[in-house]
């Protein structure tokens, strides 16, 4: 596994290390993100009308991206705000280190952003020696961790209180109890005075405002209130798919993202910022930089099904339902985005030949489609992913290996024809008698070993056919 806890290591590579807890923990949390969003769905008898417009909006938006961006730059910068663009990971990086060289910033706190994620910001802030602190609980947690986000809206998902309370005692030298309310307030204490002194607040937003200029926020907790209001410089990295028209359109995603993500009515705080405070006497930073992340994400727009994915407003409901994200972890993705969105921006992001793997991480069973809040037909574009992984189109040269593409036509010749399929039956379980271990296969040769390295594989025993013929005897005799 790579050093990098914000690179890409591949779902394959990260199978091998899939710690026992992981699964166990994630299920716990996503349980509950389901019950709770089950129940606020039931109270709006209009939830598939607020999800086809939402869809609506979203997809006319990004249609439409260059329009609104012009629009929010115009608004912007008349509110006194400052505007810039950035078109890779790199650029977004520079920017920021040069807007904080220019104000002597020493240390900077941060609001939970995933597009700070996804350009490696804090590394590049320790690189130019300049403290970035995560002040989120759940990403102040995974950064003393070392580690990266495992789910999107809660990054430390994969952890139990146990093991928070041991890493707490560990990195900041106290005895921690493994309790969640002494934990927050530990946390608490250590970020209170670090809001006070630093010279910059770094946030992301989950919606931009091209009516207005404005940056939206929706968090549960008052720290992203504190990092972009207390600093007098706040620097705010968003994706240039955040774009919304207007706040019109804003009323329909705050019904719809609370819900799917946490099982809320509401989040606890919902934040406007349209540009820096103007008077002393109001509350704000003194300069307000928001820098548009492009990084592939104009690319994505020229596929027509692809794009699809750029309408997400991170609610990580697809992966609290996803049976795969829930056996194995955020951490499999090998990407700061994980859960069945991110098997299908992971690959159009970075291309399918440094995550050719990730739209294979699906079962297919369509889950994700149906409590996606903005419709995104997600099994539509992994099939359209998993095309491109193995005959390439105008996007991508295929880069699924030969023998897998040939023992793939094989299997579909032999499923196709009735004949072949029958003998495959018969010939197989005399095979597989080679790797049979107690009904189980540990281990498997090629193709089937990407599973036997994660899980044992069950022994192939031809006997559904068998089974099924004699069930449907048994039903037409119950009716006789």
């Amino acid at each position: 596994m790579s050093s990098d806890p914000h690179s890409y290591i591949g779902f394959e590579e990260y199978s091998d290390h899939i710690p026992a807890s992981i699964p166990a923990a994630v299920q716990q949390a996503t349980s509950r993100f389901v019950g709770g969003r089950t129940a606020r769905v039931a109270e709006l008898p209009q939830w598939e009308q607020l999800r086809q417009i939402g869809s609506d909006i979203r997809l006319h938006t990004i249609q439409h991206m260059d329009v609104y961006l012009t629009r929010f730059e115009e608004k912007v910068q008349a509110a006194g705000g400052i505007v810039h663009w950035a078109s890779t990971a790199e650029d977004a990086r520079q920017i920021v280190l040069q807007i904080a060289k220019d104000h002597d910033v020493k240390l900077a706190v941060k609001s939970k952003s995933m597009a700070t994620e996804e350009i490696d910001l804090n590394h590049a802030l320790e690189n130019a020696g300049i403290e970035a602190l995560e002040t989120d609980l759940g990403e102040y947690i995974i950064q003393l961790a070392g580690t990266g986000p495992s789910h999107i809206i809660v990054p430390a998902v994969h952890l139990k209180k146990e093991e928070i309370a041991a890493l707490f005692s560990e990195k900041l030298g106290i005895n921690a109890p493994p309790d969640p309310i002494e934990l927050t307030r530990i946390a608490r204490e250590t970020l209170r005075g670090k809001f006070l002194s630093a010279e910059m607040g770094i946030s992301g937003a989950n919606f931009l405002i091209a009516e207005t200029g404005t940056i939206v926020m929706v968090t549960n907790e008052g720290n992203g209130r504190m990092c972009t209001t207390m600093p007098d410089l706040h620097v705010a990295v968003v994706g240039i798919d955040k774009v919304i028209p207007d706040w019109e359109s804003l009323t329909i995603f705050l019904k719809l993202l609370a819900r799917s993500a946490t099982g809320q009515k509401l989040s606890t705080y919902t934040q406007f910022i349209t540009g820096p405070r103007h008077t002393d006497g109001e509350f704000g930073p003194k300069e307000f930089h928001i820098v548009l992340l492009d990084n592939g994400r104009s690319n994505i727009l020229k596929d027509p099904i692809g794009r699809e994915v750029l309408k997400c407003i991170r609610c990580g409901a697809c992966a609290n339902v996803c049976p795969v994200y829930k056996n194995v972890g955020g951490f499999a993705y090998g990407w700061f985005i994980s859960g069945p969105i991110g098997a299908i921006f992971a690959p159009q992001m970075l291309g399918t030949q440094a995550a050719r793997e990730l739209p294979y991480a699906s079962t297919l069973c369509g889950a994700c489609a149906e409590v996606c809040p903005v419709k995104i037909p997600i099994p539509t574009i992994l099939r359209h992913l998993r095309r491109r992984v193995a005959q390439g189109d105008e996007f991508a040269e295929p880069v699924m290996p030969v023998a897998f593409s040939a023992i793939a036509g094989l299997a579909a010749l032999a499923l196709a024809q009735n004949w072949m399929y029958r003998f495959g039956t018969r010939l197989l379980p005399f095979f597989m008698r080679i790797f049979n271990r107690d009904g189980w296969i540990p281990s498997a040769p090629y193709p089937l070993s990407r599973w036997t390295k994660a899980r044992p594989l069950p022994a192939f025993t031809a006997g559904f056919r068998k089974w099924w013929k004699m069930r449907s005897v048994a039903g037409k005799d119950s009716h006789q």
